[in-house]
């Protein structure tokens, strides 16, 4: 049996949480699935900062990254992951409510791997994950430093 990488969720709404959480353990999409909620952990986590010191080495196969968070904003996440040698590998999508122009061209300038506006509707947003978490999970080839295991 395939061991499948490692998502960081970077969400504020414990609602969203909730959902996505609820998506992916109902198809098995991912071995596990760190929680950040809020940009400062999300850096943490991928620094071994903090409760994050002792994790495994292993870089998550995808960061799914809301924009509107506490502490440290989404675009400034990225900004700092795609900016350094270690992590710019990591595909990151953003996983936002926001529809504004200028947070998705930020975003894609920052180097995003793909934009997601989050359905209102709990069925579209369940399946919404689903689809994320078996393209991102499984299907993709994750970097080098992603756990993966055949």
């Amino acid at each position: 049996m395939e061991t499948l990488g490692r998502i960081l969720l970077v969400e504020d709404d414990p609602k969203d949480v909730e959902l996505t959480m609820t998506a992916l353990d109902e198809y098995n999409l991912a071995n596990e699935v760190v929680v950040a909620a809020d940009g400062e952990q999300a850096l943490d986590y991928l620094y071994y900062r903090g409760n994050f010191a002792r994790r495994a080495h292993e870089n998550p196969a995808v960061l799914l990254l809301d924009l509107k968070l506490p502490k440290i904003d989404g675009l400034e996440v990225l900004s700092q992951i795609k900016k350094d040698e270690k992590l710019k590998m990591i595909p990151v999508v953003v996983l936002t409510s926001s529809r504004e122009e200028r947070d998705m061209v930020a975003s894609y300038k920052l180097g995003v791997n793909a934009y997601v506006v989050k359905p209102v509707d709990f069925h579209e947003f369940v399946n919404a994950i689903k689809e994320l978490g078996v393209f991102w999970a499984v299907i993709n080839e994750p970097p080098p430093g992603s756990v993966r295991k055949r």
